[in-house]
């Protein structure tokens, strides 16, 4: 899951230009390579961080960015400040194509299951969904918790505006869950995880969702750009597959590396990373994920970016679903890892 945030149309066609020429080689060196990434708890792509995988695989020199939503991040990869972006949410994603930016998801890092949903004070008289009626929900607006919390209303019938949306960035819901300024949450982890120890009570997870319609976290890259420099990606791909195989082999080791890097005990990075249902790089061109050749359009993915922009469109965040999204779903950079 992923400050409501509006990236320009106008800048679509100068970011189309400019994106080009992100990451190519500065002086006679090695290509320069800049990596957005967002705090979502323990992950595999720490891994290949910590174990310089991208800058091997790559063959290139890597800078990483964190922000603190996807939505914040757009508005960087609109600014041609960035090569790739990783641990995104599908509505950000889908906004920013809706508004003819032309992004593509590289790799599909993983699906949550109980590392997000909706967490509710004890004290709210909150019982299930249909209790959030009338009360207070924090919210990262225009974020994969946007299409989510639309999703969980309508399933159980409450009118969207029946709720009211507080807009926080995750860290700052911490201090309005103590100070009483909110009645619940829709997050992800490390604050889902955190507001339950707190003596949260959770009502919906993202497994609750339908895999065709549901919350990952996925890397993606300007379309155009990609297809220009096809080794750099595939470089991309590698080191992030590399990273979940030493998670694979290495439980203990990859674990405390993700301890070290979100400053979180290994008991609760073992949790945060229990929350995902991970995938390598030979799932990406699998059904679940991200399909291959006619399969693509049938993918959980490809599934997932269609279904997430009606739910957008419907909540009033984008004007109209795309006609489709066959160049917003590359599988085809995985394919040297398919078994």
């Amino acid at each position: 899951m992923k400050t409501k945030h509006t990236v320009q149309v106008a800048t679509a066609a100068a970011f189309v230009v400019s994106c080009v020429l992100a990451g190519a080689s500065h002086a006679q060196g090695k290509p320069e390579v800049i990596i957005g990434y967002e705090d979502n708890g323990a992950d595999p792509y720490m891994v290949s961080m910590a174990e310089h995988l991208f800058e091997r695989q790559m063959k290139a020199d890597v800078q990483y960015k964190l922000f603190s939503s996807g939505p914040a991040a757009m508005s960087a990869l609109a600014s041609n400040s960035l090569t790739f972006m990783c641990g995104l949410g599908v509505p950000p994603l889908v906004t920013a194509i809706a508004q003819g930016l032309p992004m593509t998801i590289v790799y599909n890092q993983e699906r949550y299951t109980n590392a997000a949903g909706i967490v509710v004070k004890p004290e709210s008289g909150i019982h299930d969904v249909a209790g959030l009626q009338g009360k207070k929900i924090a919210i990262v607006a225009g974020s994969q918790a946007s299409f989510e919390l639309a999703t969980f209303l309508a399933e159980a019938h409450v009118p969207y505006a029946s709720v009211t949306q507080i807009n926080m960035a995750p860290p700052q819901m911490r201090t309005s869950w103590v100070t009483g300024a909110i009645d619940a949450a829709i997050v992800w982890d490390p604050v889902f995880s955190a507001l339950r120890t707190a003596g949260g009570k959770t009502i919906k997870t993202d497994g609750d969702l339908p895999r065709s319609a549901s919350s990952y976290n996925v890397c993606i890259a300007n379309a155009d750009w990609a297809k220009a420099h096809p080794d750099l990606v595939r470089g991309f791909v590698a080191a992030l597959d590399e990273g979940y195989q030493v998670t694979q082999k290495e439980r203990d080791k990859a674990i405390a590396e993700m301890a070290r890097q979100t400053g979180v005990t290994v008991d609760v990075a073992k949790s945060e990373l229990a929350g995902y249902e991970l995938f390598s790089g030979a799932d990406q061109t699998t059904p679940k994920v991200m399909g291959s050749g006619a399969g693509v359009k049938t993918s959980a993915t490809y599934e997932t970016l269609v279904n997430t922009a009606k739910v957008l469109n419907t909540i009033g965040r984008i004007q109209s679903v795309p006609a489709n999204f066959d160049a917003n779903v590359a599988p085809q950079y995985s394919q040297s890892l398919a078994h």
